[in-house]
């Protein structure tokens, strides 16, 4: 009888030769998958056909002798988008001048349109970057702020935007006011209530993440945009752990502007983001790098960085099909899934505490932080990588602490399960090394 480590071990050293062959037909894999799966099953009840996943599982060239369960800092991509990516760059290396330049960088405007289909806005409203925080910066920083003026955002909001704001304090002379809500969030309305709290007559600008990327809730963007609409005030959405995670449009949001990286939950190259600007207020924003003024009033200024590969961002269509292909209803739902793999066997446990409500799926999908009390957060990732190879990161924030465990849709049920074994002796007391 093989434990579940000398299986993963196993089953990864036997079929690695014969995983090569699969790949390059991976996206085609997916699509016979999707159409081999009963279509009158709901999303969750899709979540548990393991022969379904499996098919999506085969699209990704993993390290199996590793369990990845820190996905939400970047997310390997599926074989067919490197694939797609290497390809654009062996032929614009030919000639980059012309090769890269004529042929490749024009499809740009290919993946520029299907970005707004998915996202539900105009074209003419996204902007191609390389990631969530040069998304953000053009405009944290594009706007006209004179002193005085107040920026409100929330102390869980990601480190880098709260120090472009903290750096525009010095340079600027504004006035940067975080407000704290309660984690675990039960009252959806005591973040909403916070933020409108902490709103005053010089409120120039409003950040607030979709989801909280220390925790993974899942936040009431659409509510706060509402209140902060009402004063007139615009309002930055931070989506970084949110687009392709879960269903959900522009429409549903309401906000002014929406930065996102696309080598997060998409699975584009890393190095590939998204910024969504309201077509009106275009104008207003000044871009990180300057563009002519002929482009004052055009998405692609904030696109103007100089030279840089093409082949990144065209890859991001075949992200966009790989993810329409399973549907992202259904992958919400099979991230549930896998968590509630461990989670359930953790939850009978009194010492174990999660930063989220987790009996109200409305709150996470993809992302849940958890902590044991006595236990070392940062003895236990090392541990738990150390000693299982599982790789999850260790949040320590000053409100709170715990580890943020992220898995995927090539995330395998095995891994889960032994994801949950080793959780369990740590909640009985039986890891004495991981121990305050």
């Amino acid at each position: 009888m093989y434990s579940r480590r000398q299986f993963l071990n196993k089953f990864a050293a036997s079929t690695g030769g014969a995983f090569i062959i699969m790949k390059t037909d991976a996206l085609a894999r997916v699509t016979e998958a999707v159409g081999n799966l009963d279509q009158s099953l709901s999303a969750s009840e899709a979540a548990g056909n393991e022969d379904f996943w499996a098919g999506i599982q085969s699209a990704f060239d993993v390290d199996r002798t590793l369990i990845n369960l820190n996905n939400g800092g970047v997310s390997p991509s599926p074989t067919v988008v490197m694939n797609a990516m290497k390809r654009n760059l062996d032929y614009s290396n030919q000639a980059p001048s012309y090769f890269m330049w004529q042929h490749v960088e024009p499809k740009i405007e290919t993946v520029r349109e299907k970005l707004a289909i998915v996202f539900g806005c105009d074209k003419e409203e996204i902007a191609i970057t390389r990631n969530d925080s040069e998304s953000l910066q053009n405009i944290q920083q594009g706007l006209d702020y004179k002193p005085g003026d107040e920026i409100l955002t929330t102390t869980q909001d990601y480190p880098r935007m709260l120090t472009t704001f903290n750096q525009m304090e010095r340079r600027f002379g504004v006035k940067v006011n975080k407000v704290k809500y309660p984690t675990p969030l039960i009252n959806k309305d005591d973040y909403v209530n916070a933020l409108a709290n902490g709103i005053t007559p010089n409120t120039k600008i409003i950040l607030i993440s979709h989801v909280c990327f220390l925790t993974g809730q899942i936040l009431p963007i659409r509510d706060v945009c509402r209140v902060a609409h009402e004063k007139g005030i615009e309002v930055i959405v931070d989506g970084a752990h949110s687009f392709s995670h879960f269903p959900y449009k522009l429409s549903d949001l309401e906000c002014d502007y929406f930065g996102t990286s696309l080598h997060k939950w998409t699975y584009a190259p890393v190095g590939t983001g998204m910024l969504y600007v309201k077509k009106n207020l275009i104008k207003k924003v000044w871009p990180l790098m300057a563009a002519p003024k002929e482009m004052d009033e055009n998405i692609r200024k904030f696109e103007e960085i100089g030279t840089h590969p093409a082949a990144n961002h065209n890859a991001i269509a075949e992200a966009l099909a790989f993810n329409e292909e399973i549907g992202i209803e259904r992958k919400a739902e099979r991230l549930r899934y896998l968590h509630k793999r461990w989670i359930k066997r953790l939850q009978k446990y009194d010492n174990v505490k999660f930063m989220l409500d987790i009996d109200d799926e409305s709150n996470w999908a993809g992302i849940v932080n958890f902590t044991i009390e006595g236990v070392d957060v940062n003895k236990l990732t090392s541990y738990l990588f150390n000693k299982h190879k599982i790789f999850t990161v260790a949040i320590v924030f000053e409100e709170y602490s715990g580890i943020r465990v992220t898995p995927n849709v090539y995330t395998l049920i095995s891994e889960m399960d032994l994801f949950a074994d080793v959780l369990e002796k740590v909640a009985k007391g039986e890891v004495k090394e991981v121990l305050k």
